[in-house]
C-alpha cells in the first residue's frame, strides 16, 4: 500500500469517532423525541396532540440541511451565543428524525389489538399502568424494524454535519481532495465502507433487540426488512 493511500485512510479514519458521537447522540435524542411526540400524537387532550403535530409536520417537512444552517448559523444572531457544532448536529439530528419516529411509535401503539386495551381496562389499570405493562411492550417489537431504517438513515445524515465543520468522516474525506484529487476512489471507497460497516452494526444490535422483544412476547421474531443501505 503506498504512503498516499495509507495516509487517506488514516485522514478518513480519524473523522470515525466524530461519526460515531453524532450517530450515537442523534439516536439518544430521536428516541427520547419519538416515545414523547407518538404517544402525544394519541393523546386525548386536542392541546397536545396539536404541538405534537406541529412538531412532526415542521420537522418532516423541511430540509434537513436548512434546519441545520437555522440552527447553526440563524439561531445564535437570534439568542446571541454560538452552538458547538457537534451539540447542533446532534440536536437537528435528533429533531429531524424524531419526527419521523413519532409516526413509527404512533403507528405501532395503534397496532396492539383493542383486546388488550379493553383488557388492561378490565384490570383497573391507571392509563400510565396500561401505556407501560401492557400497550408499549406489545409495539415495542413492532417498533424495532422501521426504528432500524430510520436509525441507518439517520447515520448517513451525520454526512451533512461537514457543512458546519464537524470533522466526521465525509468532513475528513473532503479535506483530502485538493491534494490526493487523483485518488478519489480510494477517499470516497473509504468512506463507503465505513458507513457500510456502521450500518450493519447497527441492523446487526437491532436484531438481536427485535430477538429479546419476541422472545419476551412468546412469539416467533418478525423478519428484518432493513437492509444496511436504509430507506
Amino acid at each position: 500500500m503506498s504512503s498516499s493511500v495509507s495516509h487517506i485512510i488514516t485522514t478518513v479514519l480519524s473523522g470515525l469517532t466524530a461519526t460515531v458521537t453524532a450517530a450515537v447522540g442523534g439516536i439518544a435524542l430521536t428516541v427520547v423525541l419519538s416515545l414523547i411526540a407518538g404517544l402525544a400524537l394519541g393523546s386525548p387532550s386536542r392541546a397536545v396532540r396539536g404541538i405534537s403535530r406541529v412538531y412532526v409536520e415542521i420537522f418532516r417537512g423541511t430540509s434537513e440541511v436548512v434546519q441545520l444552517f437555522w440552527l447553526y448559523f440563524v439561531l445564535p444572531v437570534l439568542v446571541g451565543f454560538q452552538l458547538v457544532p457537534m451539540f447542533a448536529g446532534i440536536l437537528v439530528l435528533g429533531l429531524n428524525h424524531g419526527a419521523y419516529g413519532a409516526e413509527i411509535v404512533r403507528g405501532a401503539v395503534n397496532s396492539v389489538p383493542r383486546a388488550q386495551f379493553e383488557g388492561a381496562v378490565a384490570l383497573n389499570l391507571t392509563p400510565a399502568q396500561r401505556m407501560r405493562r401492557v400497550i408499549l411492550p406489545q409495539a415495542f417489537a413492532e417498533m424495532l424494524p422501521p426504528f432500524n431504517n430510520l436509525f441507518i438513515q439517520l447515520l448517513k445524515s451525520t454526512a451533512l454535519l461537514s457543512f458546519i465543520a464537524v470533522p466526521e468522516m465525509a468532513r475528513q474525506g473532503e479535506l483530502l481532495r485538493p491534494v490526493f484529487g487523483a485518488d478519489l476512489g480510494w477517499i470516497y471507497g473509504t468512506e463507503l465502507v465505513l458507513y457500510l460497516l456502521l450500518a450493519l452494526l447497527i441492523t446487526s444490535g437491532m436484531r438481536l433487540l427485535e430477538r429479546i422483544a419476541a422472545r419476551r412476547l412468546g412469539r416467533a421474531p418478525a423478519k428484518m426488512t432493513a437492509t444496511a443501505g436504509g430507506v
